[in-house]
């Protein structure tokens, strides 16, 4: 089945995850994404371990499991583009292309005539997206950016996590990169967008443009809610644990067997809780007649909720209140959540078939990944690769591009491929 962006060439100079994540998405709705790779080396996450994948002995192979998470339905090609020749042909690949998508530092590919305005020139409907720490300008703009660091200066580690003065307190990082992976999305979108400004039937311009990705920016929009609430009041929002700021009860409460999630996202949802709970009489107090109320009177609440969820085990709350429209669930592992009858339902463990390369190389039929959230109905995500092994289409690429065979031997003696 034909994807929703078929016939959308991306020629993918990025690595690590911001990068990989975007074109990932652009592979997985269809479009033909070749990874171009170093030689020998590779994507800096294919040597991220461990965990590796298990081999059928249960042994650790040389696939970095982090590699997985972002590479799929691409095509690697390994290229030095340190070369002239390898600059050649990354222009000749750019020529072809409908976007370009790199995350080196600003200024990186200038000097190989791989920048923007250089390959514009070849291809005025090459979207270009460069994706950095900082952006394109601003006095950081030559600042290498990594996820964790763009956590600590926008803001994100200050709410989370346990206030100061309780056990376990401090900043903490959020458990994956999620700057990164945020930025991978801002930038699928941008890239959505500037393909309709170029194409669309009425008002398209038929060029292409530069877009400028920077995970700070994206840092910061993320904050939401924390940040227009800092913008339009002045005060600095401070960490909770799991409380919501604006919100109650919306957070973990203890039962007789572990933890649970409580979510009260209403008025509404308040009362049938508590006549659920058997505690019809606080959905009257006035302490808690509203969720303002309610946030306002937290710390006399949430003991009194604490001592009732005891009662109960896990599953028994998430039985009761389910049947009441009360959002209320268990507070899973990754293990558990994928052993969820949801979760399975929605099949969202994929399992893809090895090249036979790729399964000489690490003796493993099958790479596991997360399956594509977006269900198009009419073009649904499309599965044509598992994440390659490095240079896995080499040949395949060039020979599209019209090199033949003795001419693709050349260039892999002399290390450009």
């Amino acid at each position: 089945m034909a994807g929703a962006l078929e016939g959308l060439k991306v020629l993918d100079l990025s690595r690590v995850l911001a990068g990989p994540w975007c074109t990932q998405m652009l592979a997985d709705l269809g479009a033909d994404v070749v990874k171009v790779e170093k030689p020998g080396e590779g994507d800096d996450t294919r040597h991220w371990g461990p965990p590796f994948v298990h081999d059928a002995q249960g042994q650790p192979t040389t696939q970095s499991t982090y590699f997985l998470a972002c590479n799929r339905n691409k095509r690697s090609l390994t290229l030095d583009i340190a070369t002239p020749e390898g600059q050649a042909l990354v222009r000749q690949m750019a020529a072809q292309s409908d976007v370009l998508v790199e995350n080196f530092k600003v200024g990186g590919l200038k000097k190989y005539g791989l920048d923007y305005e250089s390959l514009k020139t070849l291809n005025p409907r090459l979207i270009y997206c460069s994706i950095t720490g900082f952006g394109q300008d601003g006095p950081y703009a030559q600042r290498a950016g990594y996820d964790l660091m763009i956590q600590a200066m926008s803001g994100m580690m200050s709410i989370t996590g346990r206030p100061d003065h309780e056990a376990g307190g401090g900043p903490l990082r959020v458990g994956v990169a999620i700057t990164d992976l945020f930025t991978g999305l801002y930038a699928a979108n941008a890239i959505l967008a500037a393909l309709n400004v170029r194409d669309n039937a009425k008002t398209g311009t038929g060029q292409g443009q530069h877009i400028d990705m920077a995970l700070l920016d994206v840092g910061m929009a993320v904050l939401a809610n924390q940040a227009t609430a800092y913008l339009n009041t002045g005060d600095v929002p401070q960490r909770q644990g799991n409380n919501h700021p604006s919100l109650a009860p919306y957070q973990d409460l203890p039962t007789a067997d572990g933890a649970m999630l409580l979510a009260i996202g209403n008025d509404g949802q308040f009362q049938r809780f508590c006549v659920a709970a058997g505690r019809p009489q606080w959905a009257q107090d006035p302490r808690y007649a509203s969720n303002t109320l309610r946030v306002r009177h937290r710390e006399v609440l949430i003991p009194l909720l604490s001592a009732l969820t005891r009662t109960r085990s896990t599953a028994d709350w998430v039985a009761l209140l389910g049947d009441q429209a009360v959002p209320c669930g268990p507070i899973n592992d990754i293990g558990t959540a994928f052993a969820d009858p949801q979760v399975q339902a929605r099949g969202l463990r994929l399992r893809q078939p090895c090249s036979p390369a790729a399964q000489a190389q690490l003796q493993v039929d099958t790479l596991q990944t997360v399956a594509s959230p977006l269900r198009l109905a009419a073009t649904p995500p499309v599965l044509r690769h598992a994440p390659p092994l490095l240079g896995e289409h080499t040949y395949q690429v060039l020979a599209e591009l019209g090199l033949d065979a003795a001419r693709i031997a050349a260039l892999r003696q002399a290390g450009v491929v």
